[in-house]
């Protein structure tokens, strides 16, 4: 029986301890906060900040982990590859988690070390060095925290005048100690994807079908798939994503982003992250192994079918708080379950502020955008409410 230790404990976390605990394995959830979603399902907990090399070193020495697995950006990487030297399975590998919890590592290894497609792009560190980038490569921009997580801290800049509250809201959106931000061209797509992708131990590196996304300040609203794309266009881009995630090195599931823009002649990179991705919670409903169940195979080295297989034209659609809350309650889920194909996930936060993702609704159809709108009907009907003082 493997142990886990699992670095992160929110609602992409709690997925993947009911596949690991499928499967077998003990984990032991970790998070900066107590009661989190995953530590409801996991054998034991930890609490304590990630960023702190100590306690987080002590974490892996106390349970002495077969397998440590991130499931948040803010993790002390440097820790991850200490351990990593000391014999320890960090997934995917240390080195590519270390990469990848910082949008500039990624960036510079895709665009120079590889010469992949990117949005055009240069990095700043004041409001100053922000305003001096826009100038260089002309409005609108987009501005990224190189270390933040759901969208935090994002913004698109349509002109010199809102400079200073970019700035301001990146810094707010920042996790760690790094004051410095990604600034990239804008890019006039027609859609977005996310190509899970799924490197193994002796299969090779295996692809789910495209993932379509939409986001809004930055973060995951829904997702559905297969997101219908021309076919040499998904080829390309599983090319380049075998690329990425070949030379990162490691096994698992890694969330590969891409545009693609307005005429479909090509995919642009955008982003990647070694482990499931919010945007692929559709798979929950979408295919006989969900993205945590793939993750879950790859990381124990079991068997993975060569064809990821799709029920059909399915859908996601995420259930937000819009105040901050102490503790919550839900209405309506009853009321949205009677949307026909569906089926909901509430991931178990203690408490809510406001766009905080507290569920996800889920929903199969004829078409996509008849699952679509099934998710978001069903997403729309489920509110969170403050729970009554007990």
């Amino acid at each position: 029986m493997k142990k886990i230790l699992l670095l992160g404990s929110g609602e992409l976390g709690k997925e993947l301890v009911i596949s690991l605990k499928r499967l077998g394995c003990t984990v032991i959830a970790c998070d900066s906060y107590a009661g989190a979603p995953a530590m409801q399902v996991a054998d034991g907990s930890e609490v304590f900040s990630m960023l702190d090399g100590t306690q987080l070193l002590a974490a892996v020495h106390k349970h002495r982990p077969n397998l440590i697995v991130p499931e948040i950006e803010a993790i002390n990487t440097d820790i991850l590859l200490e351990v990593e030297a000391q014999g320890y399975f960090v997934v995917p590998s240390a080195r590519a988690v270390n990469m990848t919890m910082n949008r500039d590592r990624i960036r510079n290894y895709a665009a120079g070390e590889l010469d992949i497609r990117t949005a055009r792009f240069t990095y700043a560190e004041s409001a100053e060095e922000l305003r001096t980038a826009g100038a260089s490569l002309g409005y609108p921009v987009m501005v990224k925290p190189v270390m933040s997580s759901s969208g935090k801290g994002q913004t698109m800049v349509p002109s010199p005048n809102d400079i200073g509250r970019a700035w301001d809201y990146a810094l707010s959106g920042m996790r760690g100690d790094r004051p410095r931000v990604i600034v990239e061209e804008f890019i006039d797509f027609a859609y977005e994807i996310t190509l899970l992708t799924i490197a193994t131990r002796n299969q090779g590196v295996l692809y789910c079908p495209p993932v379509g996304h939409r986001q809004e300040r930055g973060d995951y609203q829904e997702s559905w798939q297969p997101c219908p794309m021309p076919d040499a266009l998904v080829a390309e881009a599983q090319r380049i994503a075998a690329r990425v995630v070949t030379g990162l090195g490691g096994v698992g599931i890694f969330g590969v982003e891409f545009f693609v823009p307005r005429g479909e002649r090509e995919v642009i990179f955008s982003e990647l992250s070694p482990r499931p991705h919010d945007t692929g919670m559709v798979t929950l409903i979408s295919q006989p192994l969900s993205e945590f169940d793939l993750h879950a195979r790859a990381i124990l080295g079991l068997p993975i079918p060569e064809t990821i297989e799709v029920y059909g034209p399915s859908a996601s659609a995420v259930i937000l708080a819009h105040q901050e809350m102490p503790a919550v309650a839900y209405q309506g889920i009853p009321d949205g379950l009677t949307v026909p194909g569906t089926d909901v996930r509430i991931f178990g936060k203690p408490n809510a502020r406001n766009y905080r993702r507290m569920g996800v609704a889920l929903a199969r159809a004829a078409t996509v955008e008849q699952a679509r709108h099934h998710a978001t009907e069903a997403s729309r009907r489920i509110r969170v409410v403050e729970a009554p003082h007990q």
